[in-house]
């Protein structure tokens, strides 16, 4: 099986922030729109799969459950191909650092990458999941599977907008994007689809089974949890939550994934790409030659 050695990876997640920071804004939106969608689709199916197994019973399993069936977002989101906030949030700064795209390209895809998320989320959780009847309703008959999957979203939801204080939100947005950026960094290992598909996997059932925090989920459980009627949840909730995994997430990605790689891979490397993703090697008089072989975009 083919695969990319850790240096590789380096180069090729550069070429990938840049592709991201160089994408127009409407493409920026649509394909944040679709990867909202997905993580959407996969907490959906993460909660009709979970819904009424029992701690008593299960113990933690059910959150093994849950991790290894929203796993599935991210495979779409690569796979597929789309624009992921909490990825890009490891991608565009590997860019800016390497000199290859600037500040403002970086937070334009930011900002409008997060608002595509959220409207690809919302759509799922109102349409998709309320409107549809799947998630069920308070008024769902007892034992019926809209009972059960109701009383999971809103299980779910409450940890993440009534349990968990400030500072426990925004450290478990941390750990989740290190693991979340973790995955997509190793997918780019890959050059087969089993690989990425196995390689995003693990990562992304741990962050959820530990019970972490990714702000575009989020996106999905808390808004859904509202217009369900879910009781105890407001906007008020939602935005508080949301805020800090944003900002979490941003620490996971930026800090532990770009900014460790960048460390061990790309500081003070001879060899440097450039935007056609050729490789270059700086000259003694400080021009550049072209190295053996091109690295495209990934």
């Amino acid at each position: 099986m083919a695969f990319k050695t850790p240096d590789q990876i380096a180069t090729a997640a550069v070429n990938a922030g840049v592709t991201k920071a160089n994408l127009t804004p409407d493409r920026m939106l649509a394909g944040a729109i679709l990867a909202g969608a997905y993580i959407g689709f996969a907490g959906l199916l993460s909660v009709v799969v979970t819904a009424g197994l029992k701690a008593d019973t299960w113990g933690n399993l059910p959150t093994l459950f849950f991790g290894a069936v929203f796993a599935a977002g991210l495979i779409m989101v690569v796979i597929a191909g789309s624009e992921l906030v909490t990825g890009n949030m490891a991608l565009l700064p590997l860019a800016l650092t390497s000199r290859r795209a600037t500040a403002g390209q970086a937070g334009m895809s930011l900002v409008i990458v997060t608002i595509g998320n959220l409207i690809g989320a919302l759509l799922v959780a109102y349409l998709l999941a309320v409107k549809t009847g799947v998630i069920g309703s308070a008024h769902s008959a007892v034992g019926s599977a809209g009972a059960l999957t109701f009383a999971k979203l809103a299980a779910v939801a409450k940890g993440k907008a009534m349990t968990e204080n400030s500072l426990q939100i925004f450290l478990r947005a941390v750990g989740c994007n290190w693991l979340v950026c973790l995955a997509v960094w190793m997918a780019y290992a890959a050059e087969d689809i089993a690989g990425k598909i196995l390689a995003i996997f693990f990562p992304i059932m741990a962050f959820v089974a530990l019970g972490f925090d990714h702000v575009v989920a989020n996106m999905f459980f808390l808004p859904a949890a509202m217009f369900a009627h879910v009781p105890g949840i407001g906007i008020g909730d939602v935005i508080h939550n949301l805020v800090l995994a944003f900002l979490g997430n941003a620490v996971g990605g930026g800090l532990f994934v770009a900014g460790f790689y960048w460390f061990l891979y790309l500081r003070g490397r001879p060899r440097v790409t450039t935007p056609e993703g050729v490789e270059v090697t700086p000259t003694a008089d400080g021009c550049s030659k072209a190295g053996e072989h091109a690295v495209g975009p990934r």
